[in-house]
């Protein structure tokens, strides 16, 4: 079954924002992430939630100001997600992170009512992807039907401190290992993205351990994390960055391979080393990223 989805988003930094804290929702756009994530969920207290949402569309416009996507995490029960949805399905939503997400089953309930929205708003159908929250143990067991299936899932990511939770365990960059790589595994096995870094995302005090976190969840196939603080953007977006020489040692390989393919060679040295074809295959893909953040670069700066 093929299932419909967006494009793959180019989210380096995805930075948290209350959804009813102006003085946080007013400074976001000045502070470089690809996506912003209005939080409607465990930043805002349950009788300040109808507030939040009230404020979404005003939130959404302001936060949008400096090119970055929009995103908004609604809340679960169901209950509280059907009035998130509500308000958060508008034009300018790029997607809604889905909190505790179970299965192919509860995303599919939640696709209904987003495309009812979308015709009802003159937005285009399908347009809104879904991030993939998995908070529970028992969702480990869904995660690649969930990748492979799920309506709308651009993106993944291990909720750690909700997991730990669930699991009576400390959050920790031990104990959240695990699950986070298996996850990244299914993500990776069906094309969608992987979000977060190898480490907790509550400590904000050192950018530069933050960043190494980042730079190995890179290394891992991550191609995203996410802050809480705006000081920690930078080192997100730098960390899941290539950097120029990764970007010029691709492409000397890609130049060399075609040169032997010219020469009727199937296999090739570059500076010593065997070059097969996963290697060339891998400087494919860092050269797509590259030029994909380039775009969003420049689209950001319009």
């Amino acid at each position: 079954m093929t299932v419909s989805r967006p494009a793959p988003p180019v989210w380096r930094s995805t930075l948290y924002v209350p959804g009813n804290v102006p003085k946080f929702i007013d400074k976001a756009h000045e502070r470089g992430a690809d996506c912003v994530l209005v939080d409607l969920e465990d930043s805002v207290q349950p009788a300040q939630k109808p507030e939040a949402r009230a404020m979404l569309a005003e939130t959404m416009k302001k936060v949008a100001k400096g090119g970055a996507d929009v995103a908004v995490r609604i809340n679960r029960p169901l209950r509280l997600a059907i009035p998130d949805i509500e308000a958060a399905v508008r034009p300018g939503l790029s997607a809604l992170f889905i909190t505790k997400t179970e299965g192919v089953q509860h995303l599919s309930l939640l696709d209904e009512m987003v495309t009812e929205l979308e015709r009802e708003r003159g937005m285009p159908v399908g347009g809104v992807g879904f991030g993939a929250m998995i908070e529970h143990p028992r969702a480990l067991s869904q995660i690649h039907d969930i990748a492979e299936h799920g309506p709308r899932v651009i993106a993944m990511m291990l909720g750690g401190e909700d997991f730990a939770l669930e699991t009576g365990s400390i959050p920790s960059d031990e104990s959240l290992e695990l699950p986070k790589r298996l996850v990244a595994f299914a993500a990776q096995a069906h094309g969608v993205a992987m979000m977060g870094i190898l480490g907790t995302v509550a400590d904000y005090s050192d950018p530069a351990a933050y960043r190494k976190s980042a730079e190995r969840a890179r290394r891992f196939g991550f191609s995203g994390g996410t802050c809480i603080h705006p000081g920690l953007v930078q080192a997100l977006n730098e960390a899941f960055t290539p950097t120029a020489d990764e970007v010029a040692y691709a492409r000397k390989l890609i130049e060399a391979d075609e040169k032997a393919a010219a020469e009727g060679r199937g296999s090739f040295s570059v500076d010593g080393k065997m070059i097969d074809i996963p290697v060339i295959d891998r400087a494919r893909r860092l050269i797509a990223r590259h030029e994909a953040i380039e775009r969003r670069l420049k689209k950001a700066a319009r």
